[in-house]
């Protein structure tokens, strides 16, 4: 049995979102396929992601000074423990899906602080004399991305930063497996939004049934 995160970053449900109604039907195609797994849906709009700020600089340095857990200030261990129990969770899981909209040619912040979360040295990386090398060699991940205009490729492939900085964060952990599912283009070209978005679901479904 594999387990499964399913990151959305999206403020909108299917309904309302392109990403967001393509990830909806990988998953239902996902788990029809693989019944045994378990999925977990982790709606980043919905959870406590603490931003790398003051108070987590100076609890790590504690820390890492030899203080125990108990010396840091009450923020100091609220956002130093909730950011160590999400990157623990991401290692346990087998597979990651990730779902968003491109907005001024990346995605949400809230997914940049979820992935500040995550790249973490020791837990999804390590340092080595040769250079920064990834731990999650076991892992897969997919990216499903949605924009008004045709960014994957075309004359404004350079303008896209959402899934290649995602590309990026994956070789970084050493996540071997990663791949993309883009939704575009529905803005640009209106009259063919649906027929856009039933294509890349059409995609989705095929994509899960091997994922």
């Amino acid at each position: 049995m594999a387990t499964v995160l399913y990151i959305t970053a999206h403020p909108n449900d299917h309904q309302a979102s392109f990403s967001m109604a393509v990830g909806k039907e990988f998953v239902e195609a996902y788990r029809e396929a693989n019944p045994n797994d378990e999925v977990i849906h982790l709606d980043l709009y919905k959870l406590n992601i603490p931003h790398i700020d003051g108070d987590v600089f100076s609890g790590w340095g504690k820390l890492r000074s030899g203080s125990e857990f108990s010396a840091l200030s009450a923020d100091e261990k609220a956002k130093v423990a909730r950011l160590g129990e999400i990157v623990d969770q991401y290692i346990s899981a087998d597979k990651y899906v990730y779902v968003s909209p491109m907005w001024n040619f990346s995605f949400p912040p809230i997914l940049k602080a979820y992935i500040d979360a995550i790249c973490v040295a020791g837990k999804t990386f390590k340092y080595t004399e040769h250079g920064p090398v990834g731990l999650l060699n076991d892992k897969k991940a997919l990216h499903i991305q949605a924009s008004g205009g045709v960014y994957s490729e075309g004359p404004a492939a350079g303008f896209e930063s959402g899934h290649s900085y995602l590309k990026k964060i994956m070789q970084f952990t050493g996540v071997p497996s990663f791949e993309g599912i883009f939704v575009e283009g529905m803005a640009a070209m209106a009259d063919k939004a649906e027929e856009i978005k039933a294509n890349a679901i059409t995609k989705a479904k095929e994509v899960a049934k091997r994922f």
